[in-house]
């Protein structure tokens, strides 16, 4: 079972990366937005203000791992694969699936230290993981 240990530490490192990467755009994406009030106000705007809205597929690949790391039965070897491939198609160096995203996420990455800094956190933890086979 040292490879399911490896498999759901392999993902847990991963989230963890995501999520640290998302409250970076979150914090610099607030700022460009704007005086937001208290938590709740502020909650309310990330989930459905228009502003928010391109972060989500961000939000989305964060909690399809989640949902993954919850469930047994789901840690498969070939999900590291998937879950590297869904994040390089938003934050490179894959082809872009959103392109809208990556060029937000793009800008996002030479206007904030936090953001790079995020990135290049989130790229050694995708490094670790097993590539999709070119074709």
């Amino acid at each position: 079972m040292i490879e399911g240990k490896t498999l759901r530490s392999d993902l847990q490192h991963l989230s963890r990366a995501l999520r640290t990467l998302h409250k970076a755009l979150l914090d610099v994406e607030t700022q460009y937005f704007g005086n937001v009030g208290g938590a709740l106000e502020h909650l309310q705007l990330v989930t459905s203000h228009p502003h928010f809205a391109w972060l989500q597929k961000l939000s989305g690949v964060i909690s399809s791992l989640d949902e993954c790391l919850d469930d047994e039965e789901a840690l498969v070897v070939d999900l590291e694969r998937r879950f590297r491939a869904e994040v390089e198609g938003l934050v490179g160096p894959l082809p872009a699936t959103d392109e809208d995203f990556r060029l937000r996420y793009n800008a996002m990455l030479h206007d904030s230290p936090e953001v790079a800094m995020a990135h290049g956190a989130l790229r050694k933890v995708l490094a670790q993981l097993p590539a999709a086979p070119r074709d």
